[in-house]
């Protein structure tokens, strides 16, 4: 979805319903690392990928193991520079 006019959360939330399998409103604070079947540590290392290639960043391994939840994502990725704007 990486398009000039895609917000970073609607880039952020592509890459989570595409390499979790999921659908928009599974994008909660209740998604939490195993929470579902795809976020397993196979989905988890695809969805790190994918979003380091979305937003051109390599993020260390203490963030990789950090990334637990949906939100706790919005934390780790300002570190690296990408905000994600609720609005």
């Amino acid at each position: 979805m990486t398009t000039a006019t895609a917000t970073n959360k609607q880039r952020y939330d592509s890459v989570f319903t595409s390499a979790l399998e999921l659908q928009p409103q599974d994008l909660t604070e209740n998604l939490l690392y195993n929470s579902v079947k795809s976020w397993d540590s196979v989905g988890h290392m695809s969805m790190i990928a994918a979003l380091e290639t979305e937003f051109d960043i390599m993020m260390d391994t203490e963030d990789i193991i950090d990334f637990s939840s949906y939100y706790k994502g919005f934390e780790i990725l300002a570190k690296y520079g990408v905000q994600i704007d609720f609005a």
